[in-house]
């Protein structure tokens, strides 16, 4: 069973920046796709960045310039630095492994979820 284990999530005002950290238990955490997800309350999860094993990177449109995934695979970490924040951006923010080369599909496996929280 893989687990991933985020941090870095918190209380920011408008247009400040968090890093978001995805720490995966699973040695082969370099040959998958990874992801980011958010949920806000009532709704579905929504995806926010993925990055695939080779490097290839997708986003949202509401995040393009704002966001970027990163993963260091000697740490077995992802990482989500979002900067110039908005109320918007508020939900409850997931890491996920798709344990697959490309990110399609459902995320196999997912993390606890962090809470952002920006402050107009």
């Amino acid at each position: 069973q893989v687990q991933l284990v985020e941090s870095g999530g918190g209380l920011v005002q408008a247009g400040g920046s968090l890093k978001l950290s995805c720490t995966a238990s699973e040695y082969t955490f370099s040959y998958y796709a990874m992801g980011w997800f958010r949920q806000y309350p009532g709704k579905g999860r929504e995806l926010v960045a993925t990055r695939n094993w080779n490097g290839d990177e997708t986003y949202a449109d509401s995040v393009k310039g704002r966001f970027t995934i990163s993963r260091d695979n000697a740490k077995n970490t992802l990482y989500l630095q979002m900067n110039s924040l908005k109320p918007e951006d508020t939900a409850v923010y997931y890491c996920a492994s798709y344990e697959r080369r490309q990110a399609y599909g459902t995320p196999r496996y997912w993390g606890q979820g962090t809470q952002v929280t920006v402050s107009s």
